[in-house]
């Protein structure tokens, strides 16, 4: 069917109760079929006197009324979907209508793959190989244009409300990745009438630029969305967003004037007004050297959701943290009572603490006696792989009972056949506590198991190989960084070898 779509599971609504079955609409009508055989209801296009879509707890409802006076109430839609304008006569949105304008060949991050995006009167169609999305202009809430730093692409992020639906995912934030200095020229495929009429002011004949301005400026005028762009925020190398890893995947953290960005996947939008509080953590993970070059952010929201920033650089410190000031936001000390440890004031030199920043005594303070394992670290770092998170606290806490148990149950071990189990529970508190101390003190001579000068740089390009071939599949993407360390010179890898020496030494 060229211009329908099936969903399944879609409950038909009536006094007996709801039955689920299958849905089918086209320009010619609905038809319903009981699951596994038996009533179909078919609606002819002619027939039907109105249509209402209607939000439903985790769903959408539609609701036929006939000119036999019939009613049908269908529940379960994932989104409500573009037939309700052609159902109700107005053909101009059937599927055969010439587009407005077009881009062909755009990649698109989530959901992944490359579309041709055709924009017409009111609806956005993203055309590709396996999926074809309708979006009506009613759903588009908010658009987003997110530079990247240093980086010859450019996000573009269009916000759904209801979100649209592949498979059983829905997806609020499409997110569109264009080269920044392509050139285009396009014409709008719409009457002088029209344009004087509908969209003066909004729209133009034509427009000639870069590829992604001239995407925003049409869809903007077709679709009367708000267009938000980067605030005054900037990185320590002038860029608008900070490196970061979000649930194991790395991406960009853009802070906004009204919120927090994570892109691109998974696409993550913080309002300053859902947020209770943030925090800054010291980064517990990666041995001595990998964790004074990173430190994590927490963002917990009203709802208390939690959201945990990993492996920002230490040098965007204090422009988060001046960002977070100027938003007014709760600053609070997550560890407290909770047995998480540290800030990240232990990793930043003195000269940089200075200069009113308020809030880094408080953290330096209670990571003032904080004693990392530094085996213990190396270990963690070896199963790592650069970017998934890990929590420390675990360990910590699982030390601390045993000693509890071990004191409990010191007669019991006394009873044992073997002589050193009777000594342990003894000596815990002389002898033996010194030498569990001791084992934290290694001696800075000793050799130490380093991080390979690879691993920092599969680490550092691994999110802009991601970026630039969305399409690569995780295996490929390793293949192809091996492939790249191989053609890098001896002075390009100098900066990687010098990590590895320094994780070496420390």
């Amino acid at each position: 069917m060229a211009d329908g779509r099936l969903f399944d599971n879609i409950l038909l609504g009536g006094s007996t109760g709801t039955n689920p079955g299958q849905f089918e609409a086209s320009s010619g009508g609905l038809t319903w079929t009981r699951q596994g055989g038996g009533e179909t209801i078919r609606i002819d296009k002619a027939d039907i006197t109105s249509v209402k879509w209607t939000k439903v707890p985790r769903a959408n409802e539609l609701e036929v009324s006939t000119n036999d006076g019939l009613f049908y109430k269908f529940i379960g839609f994932p989104e409500q979907v573009l037939w309700e304008a052609i159902l109700n006569g107005n053909d101009r949105l059937s599927c055969n209508e010439e587009a407005v304008v077009t881009f062909d060949g755009i990649a698109i991050l989530t959901p992944r793959g490359r579309y041709g995006a055709e924009l017409h009167l009111s609806f956005l169609r993203l055309q590709g190989e396996a999926n074809d999305f309708k979006i009506q202009y009613s759903t588009i809430i908010r658009l987003f244009v997110l530079p990247k730093s240093n980086n010859p692409h450019t996000l573009v992020v269009v916000t759904l409300d209801p979100p649209i639906c592949k498979g059983k995912t829905l997806y609020r934030h499409i997110v569109i990745q264009f080269e920044t200095d392509t050139i285009v020229e396009k014409s709008m495929k719409l009457s002088r009438e029209l344009l004087a009429q509908k969209y003066k002011g909004r729209l133009e004949e034509s427009y000639q630029g870069l590829v992604h301005e001239v995407f925003v400026k049409a869809l903007r005028g077709l679709s009367g969305a708000r267009v938000t762009r980067p605030g005054s925020f900037r990185n320590s190398q002038g860029g608008y967003a900070v490196k970061s890893s979000l649930k194991a995947e790395g991406g960009l953290l853009y802070p906004l004037e009204r919120g927090f960005f994570f892109l691109p996947k998974p696409p993550t939008l913080i309002i300053d007004e859902e947020i209770e509080f943030v925090e800054f953590e010291h980064h517990g993970t990666g041995g001595a050297s990998m964790s004074s070059l990173y430190f994590d952010l927490i963002v917990k929201l009203k709802n208390d959701q939690v959201h945990l920033f990993r492996n920002i650089q230490r040098s965007e410190y204090h422009n988060l943290f001046n960002v977070i000031i100027a938003k007014n936001l709760k600053l609070m000390n997550l560890g407290d009572g909770q047995g998480t440890s540290g800030g990240v004031a232990d990793i930043l030199p003195e000269t940089e603490n200075a200069g009113g920043d308020l809030y880094m005594p408080r953290m330096k303070n209670q990571a003032g006696d904080e004693e990392s394992d530094e085996e213990d670290e190396d270990s963690v770092l070896d199963k790592d792989d650069g970017g998934s998170p890990t929590d420390d606290s675990g360990g910590e806490e699982s030390d601390a009972s045993e000693s509890g148990c071990q004191n409990e149950s010191s007669k019991k071990e006394a009873s044992s056949s073997k002589p050193p189990a009777k000594r342990k529970p003894k000596a815990r508190d002389g002898e033996g506590s010194e030498k569990r101390k001791s084992k934290k003190k290694k001696d800075p001579k000793a050799p130490k198991r380093a991080v390979l000068p690879y691993k920092y740089f599969s680490m550092a390009a691994r999110p802009g190989v991601e970026e630039s071939y969305p399409d690569l599949p995780p295996t490929d993407i390793s293949r192809k960084l091996g492939e790249m360390w191989q053609k890098m010179s001896s002075k390009e890898k100098q900066p990687y070898i010098q990590q590895s020496q320094v994780d070496r030494k420390g």
